[in-house]
């Protein structure tokens, strides 16, 4: 199977994030769907070759993971943006926040502390598909930290090119420009 890249290139024009640095985003996005399409066929000609009992096969089987999830992370993410109407307060997504942290404001709050952690990676809001738990999570790299099971319903970019051509260090900044471009519609139906 190869993957594409997709075409987010109607995201260029949104309030708070420039040309340049979407630009650059989406390029290195690519970068990830170039890389996982190599490691697959790399990977196969590896299995073809019967040569899955090396340290080669091993390490292609690590990093497989870093280039998938970095490639459909940067799509949840750049698909979840883009939006241009609030959440809908008294719709389900709201009152499942609510729900799960005492109020949407709540849950805000704890999204945009998440996200403002030090370090480099993602936020994600997860549901847990056995129990229907939301919970916001942490993650450090693209293959590292998540929980199984749990389906991400909003994702947001923390590494320092998601928002430092525009941003420098104002973290808090970026992530305050990311909400006002949450497209709650498909984060709804996720």
């Amino acid at each position: 199977m190869k993957y594409s890249p997709k075409d987010y290139s109607s995201l260029v024009g949104m309030e708070g994030f420039s040309a340049t640095l979407l630009n650059n985003h989406f390029t290195l996005y690519q970068g990830y769907v170039t890389n996982t399409n190599k490691l697959a066929d790399i990977l196969a000609q590896l299995a073809r070759e019967g040569k899955q009992a090396t340290p080669e096969f091993a390490e292609l089987k690590r990093r497989m993971g870093f280039e998938f999830n970095g490639m459909r992370l940067h799509e949840y993410y750049f698909e979840n943006m883009g939006g241009k109407k609030p959440l809908d307060k008294a719709g389900p997504l709201a009152k499942k926040l609510a729900n799960a942290f005492g109020s949407y404001e709540a849950w805000e709050q704890d999204f945009k502390a998440t996200g403002a952690m030090r370090g480099i990676g993602w936020t994600v809001l997860y549901e847990d598909t056995a129990t229907g738990w939301l919970f916001n999570q942490w993650i450090n790299e693209h293959e590292v930290g998540h929980f199984t099971g749990c389906k991400p319903i909003l994702v947001m970019d923390v590494f320092e090119h998601a928002f430092m051509i525009d941003y420098g260090l104002k973290r808090a900044d970026y992530i305050t420009a990311f909400f006002k471009n949450i497209n709650w519609e498909v984060v709804g139906g996720r």
